[in-house]
């Protein structure tokens, strides 16, 4: 009898146990980050989600956004306590988590201005180099990440090279005036270069000077930054050569042929390797993945690249050279960047985007703006979505809907989790697994009405779950 009892109670407590371990958590527009409760649905299931726990796909290396000034600038309009709030909200476990992050080799296009390492024209000994400029502004928002999570992975890329190591001198390939030539009304939104015409480089021409003594120069310009970074406390993992190489555009930039920045490659792949830093292919922003596989096959450069990085259309190129290149880790490098709006049409578009890029391959995933004022505005005119937007008037922030996406996957699924395969009648879902066992579920409803689901594939647990209407959901068993 009392072994019977004894029976009795480890299963009921087993059982508790197993419902204990069901995590609940929706996202709507007007209201972020509610705890449910996952007990499961009395209503008829409208479409099924069906998890495989043996078909595993990529390991997950972790998640991220980016450092740029603008985002630096905008958290200084908050007081010191809501900076430390923000900074234990998105790289600690008990917020997003994120355990890696990108930053920019020199100027972007929300940095405060134009500028680089070593803007001393003709300076190929790199005599004049030095991260003095960063002091202010990227040096304290790495550290400041850093203080609250001091094993953050951190990547680079530049968006330009010093403005005389272009064919045109200057940092930018075009003007807003050409540019937008043909879009009504955007001319007098766009802060003009004043470039002038002959002067501008269309993509598919190289902007980078093709000298060997340039490339080799801009390689050793790439092993300075990373040592004085290094000398800062700060280590640098990876670097891709060019931020959107094909794109010729009025902010920072500078366009390569496959051919030009294969050349370079062949100079930068030593120059890393001597410091044991990786180097990827990226930002790859173009959808046809043969433009790509001209530098990825050279058989000089393709040894010096160990990864590839993927955003804009270059997405639609993933699948196809994920395909040919198995062995290369995929990453997508930059989430698109809304217009400013922070509204959750951007937020959905942000999930759509997430279930093809993890979809289809890629082990990390990166926001661009971390934080922006209210707006979005950038230094050359345009706007942008942020993960923090900032009230500079009234000297307070808010956590955009993106900011959620990312959550609803980055503060549950940990580095090392494998990403599951999903089937049955609905798609609009992710899936994986954790180090510990643990089955994630990330799920959103953008439907103007709740709909009722079945999980199968996950035994012991509630096997149907109504979403609220325009949701986003994850579910932890």
């Amino acid at each position: 009898m009392r072994a019977r009892f004894f029976w009795m109670a480890l299963l009921a407590v087993a059982s508790c146990q197993r419902a204990a371990k069901v995590e609940w958590v929706s996202t709507t527009f007007e209201n972020p980050w509610q705890v449910m409760e996952a007990s499961g649905s009395d209503t008829l299931a409208e479409a099924s989600v069906v998890v495989d726990l043996s078909a595993v796909k990529q390991t997950v290396e972790g998640f991220g956004s980016c450092f740029n000034e603008l985002g630096w600038t905008s958290l200084q309009e908050l007081s010191e306590a809501d900076r430390a709030a923000i900074f234990q909200e998105l790289y600690t476990p008990a917020g997003a988590n994120f355990t890696m992050a990108r930053m920019p080799l020199g100027s972007n296009d929300f940095s405060i201005d134009y500028y680089s390492y070593d803007d001393v024209d003709g300076d190929l000994a790199l005599a004049h180099f030095s991260i003095d400029h960063d002091q202010a502004t990227l040096i304290p928002f790495i550290r400041a990440a850093k203080a609250v999570n001091p094993s953050l992975r951190i990547w680079a890329s530049p968006w330009c090279p010093p403005a005389w190591m272009k064919v045109n001198k200057h940092y930018a390939n075009t003007s807003a005036s050409v540019i937008f030539r043909s879009w009504a009304g955007m001319q007098d939104r766009m802060e003009d270069n004043r470039l002038p015409e002959d002067k501008q480089i269309p993509e598919g021409v190289d902007a980078f000077n093709q000298d060997p003594a340039y490339l080799e120069a801009y390689a050793r310009y790439f092993g300075k930054f990373i040592d004085a970074y290094k000398a800062e406390g700060i280590d640098v993992f990876m670097v891709m050569p060019q931020n959107e190489p094909n794109s010729a555009q009025w902010y920072p930039a500078c366009t390569w042929t496959p051919e030009g920045l294969a050349a370079f490659v062949k100079y930068l792949g030593p120059e890393m390797a001597s410091r044991g830093v990786d180097v990827y292919l990226g930002t790859m922003e173009r959808a046809d993945p043969d433009l790509w596989d001209r530098i990825l096959t050279d058989p000089e450069a393709g040894p010096c690249i160990q990864g590839m990085g993927f955003q804009w259309a270059g997405k639609d190129a993933l699948p196809e050279l994920h395909r040919r290149h198995p062995e290369l880790p995929c990453y997508q490098t930059e989430q698109e960047c809304g217009d400013g709006r922070n509204d959750w049409a951007g937020a959905m578009h942000s999930w759509d985007l997430m279930k093809h890029y993890i979809g289809n391959g890629v082990q990390a995933y990166f926001y661009w703006n971390t934080s922006l004022l209210e707006g979005g505005v950038s230094t050359w005119g345009w706007t942008q979505n942020s993960l923090v937007v900032v009230d500079k008037e009234n000297k307070s922030f808010r956590y955009s809907p993106e900011y959620y996406v990312f959550k609803h996957v980055s503060h549950y699924v940990r580095p090392g989790a494998k990403v599951l395969s999903l089937s049955g009648t609905y798609p609009d879902a992710l899936g994986f697994q954790n180090p510990d066992g643990r089955t994630v579920l990330v799920l959103a409803n953008q439907a103007d009405a709740p709909k009722t689901l079945s999980l199968e594939g996950l035994p012991g647990h509630a096997r149907t779950i109504t979403l609220p209407a325009g949701s986003i959901n994850t579910l932890v068993f």
